[in-house]
C-alpha cells in the first residue's frame, strides 16, 4: 500500500548549518561603560542586561540570517580599558568589520572615535590583505534613551560619521532589539560587499586572541529563565 504521507525535511544538524554559513568577525570598540556588551548581548539574546563585569572580554558566536543568508557572527566584545598596544593591534587585525560605540551621555567616549578610527585604518593599511580596501566601520551612539543626561547631539554624531565616511546609528540597547539588529546587519553587508569575506582570505589568529574565551549564543539562551548578567555568563564560557 502506497502512503501519501510526505516526510518533512529534517532540520539541519548544527554542523551542517554552520558549514553553509558565512563567517564574519566583528570587533566592538569604544571606551568603558558606553554599552558595548549591552549592544552585543542584545543582538545575540534579544535581552537587555542591566549589570555586567566591565573587565570581561569575550568572543560571542551567533548564527543569524541577513537578507536570507546564513551568517555566523563572531563578535569580539572588548573591555574598553587602557591596554597594551600589542593587544589592541591583535584585536584589530583579527576583525573584518568594526563597531565604534560611544555614549551620548559621555563626551570623552565621543572624542575617542577619531583615535580608534585612525588605529583601524593604520593597522589594516599595513596588512594589505584586501587590496586597497579598508575594513568597514559603523559608528554607533548608544543610550539615546537617557535624554536628560545627553552631552552629545545627534547632529554631532552624524557629522563625524559623515566626515569619516562611516554609517551612523543612534540607538538605545535598553529599548530596542531591532536597532541592534540593524547595526550588525548593515555591517555584515558592508563587509560582504568589500570583498573581505573571500573564501581564500587568510584568517588572522594569534596566541593572544586564542586566550579570549568564546561563548556560543546557544549557551546564553539557556539563561532565559533567570536574570541575565555577565557574572552568570562566566559559567558558560568555553575555550
Amino acid at each position: 500500500m502506497t502512503s501519501n504521507f510526505q516526510r518533512l525535511p529534517r532540520p539541519l544538524k548544527k554542523a551542517q548549518q554552520l558549514a553553509s554559513c558565512r563567517t564574519v568577525r566583528i570587533a566592538v570598540l569604544g571606551q568603558g561603560a558606553v554599552g558595548k556588551t549591552a549592544i552585543t548581548v542584545r543582538f545575540i539574546t534579544k535581552r537587555f542586561i542591566g549589570e555586567y563585569d566591565p573587565t570581561l572580554e569575550t568572543i560571542y558566536r551567533h548564527v543569524f540570517s541577513v537578507d536570507g543568508e546564513c551568517v555566523q557572527f563572531e563578535v569580539l566584545d572588548t573591555a574598553g580599558q587602557e591596554e597594551d598596544t600589542i593587544l589592541i593591534e591583535e584585536k584589530i587585525k583579527w576583525a573584518e568589520g568594526f563597531i565604534i560605540a560611544y555614549s551620548v551621555t559621555d563626551r570623552c567616549s565621543f572624542d575617542e572615535i577619531l583615535r580608534l578610527r585612525f588605529l583601524i585604518s593604520h593597522i589594516h593599511s599595513g596588512l594589505k590583505r584586501h587590496g586597497d580596501a579598508l575594513p568597514p566601520v559603523v559608528i554607533v551612539a548608544n543610550k539615546k534613551d537617557l535624554q536628560y543626561d545627553r552631552m552629545v547631539t545627534t547632529e554631532e554624531g552624524s557629522s563625524i560619521a559623515q566626515a569619516l565616511k562611516c554609517p551612523f546609528f543612534e540607538i538605545s540597547a535598553r529599548d530596542s532589539y531591532e536597532e541592534t539588529v540593524a547595526v550588525f546587519s548593515l555591517l555584515y553587508r558592508e563587509v560582504a560587499s568589500s570583498g573581505a569575506l573571500s573564501a581564500f582570505r587568510r584568517k588572522v589568529s594569534s596566541k593572544l586572541m586564542d586566550k579570549i574565551p568564546r561563548i556560543h549564543s546557544t549557551a546564553t539562551a539557556s539563561l532565559s529563565m533567570r536574570s541575565f548578567s555577565l557574572s552568570s555568563v562566566k559559567d558558560f564560557l568555553t575555550d
